[in-house]
């Protein structure tokens, strides 16, 4: 049975897509620990993040700066935190998440979001990757 995020990757579920390639999608998070909170998945469904081909995780990291670098201009935030948990779904994935402090990345504080305003985030940091 295919993960929930090889579904969103499909378009049978929706999402508020940040970034697509041959290789990767990156969408908002909608129950995020602060707005633009986004998941970078890559399109292969492989369980645990540490079985990625090499090249997949180096090809990751650098789609995920340019990402990273489009959320920093558009949220307000000190930096871009990265996690890898890797429990919740079966896909391997990234969370990038604006940060002040390191209490930002507690995930805890996850809460359903606005769809406006998910709506609203993904197109700006979209224009910033275009």
């Amino acid at each position: 049975m295919a993960s929930i995020f090889t579904r969103i990757i499909r378009g049978e579920l929706p999402c508020y897509k940040i970034y697509e390639d041959e290789l990767f999608f990156a969408f908002l998070d909608i129950k995020p620990i602060r707005i633009g909170h986004t998941l970078l998945v890559p399109k292969q469904e492989i369980d645990y993040y540490f079985d990625l081909k090499p090249q997949i995780l180096a090809d990751l990291t650098v789609v995920s700066q340019k990402i990273a670098v489009a959320i920093k201009q558009i949220v307000p935030c000190r930096k871009i935190g990265v996690a890898v948990c890797g429990i919740e779904v079966p896909h391997a994935h990234l969370h990038l998440i604006p940060v002040d402090k390191v209490a930002d990345m507690n995930f805890a504080n996850a809460a359903p979001a606005k769809a406006e305003d998910l709506a609203s985030i993904a197109e700006k940091i979209r224009q910033k990757l275009a």
